[in-house]
């Protein structure tokens, strides 16, 4: 019997340890970080949601950064369900998403760079993830200066043809008006003649 039971044991121990193994697979390890839309591209006063979702165990504390050829700026740091700390340069431009993503209204080309958000459990366990954004200018200046200078230009062509035509005009109304002299010259000339 005592075989039996050392094979019982040793069955229940291993059904414990798979149930173990099981359970330790199941319950999610630390952080994740999910980042969907690595790259985005953007226009001037364009509002965008830099997008992420993040799972853990604890309370995670979510921070954003800004990196570009001017330096590294915090956005915000907040505390799921405690706290929210935005930067003075962001806040009233940014908006902040349980699941880590953030919203920035009106974008300026001086946005466009790489952000970096960092995801801390409590445990200290840290994720990191990135976003390149690229802010393009619309340049409707050039469009509208173009616009301005073709209507302009269209403006002084149709002047300068009025003008060739009243010239024109003017021509041939001299022309007949030398036209009629002349030949009144040499009627007279004609008449001189005959009377002498």
């Amino acid at each position: 019997m005592r075989p039996l039971r050392g094979c019982r044991a040793a069955l229940v121990g291993t059904v414990a340890l798979c149930l173990a193994a099981g359970c330790a697979l199941q319950a999610p390890k630390g952080v994740s970080l999910l980042v969907p839309q690595p790259n985005i591209n953007a226009t001037v006063a364009q509002n965008i949601l830099l997008s992420v979702d993040y799972s853990c165990r604890g309370v995670a504390t979510i921070e954003w950064k800004h990196v570009s050829s001017r330096g590294t700026t915090k956005i915000a740091e907040w505390k799921s369900g405690n706290y929210v700390n935005i930067s003075t340069g962001y806040k009233d431009r940014v908006t902040i998403f349980e699941n880590g993503s953030i919203q920035l209204l009106n974008v300026g080309v001086r946005d466009a760079g790489y952000y970096f958000v960092t995801v801390t459990e409590e445990h200290g366990t840290n994720i990191y993830g990135t976003i390149v954004l690229n802010v393009y200018e619309i340049i409707y200046e050039d469009l509208h200066f173009v616009a301005v200078f073709f209507a302009f230009l269209t403006g002084v062509s149709a002047i300068l043809i009025c003008f060739m035509w009243l010239c024109n005009k003017s021509l041939h109304l001299f022309q007949k008006k030398t036209h009629k002299l002349t030949a009144s010259n040499t009627e007279e000339i004609e008449l001189e003649t005959i009377e002498c």
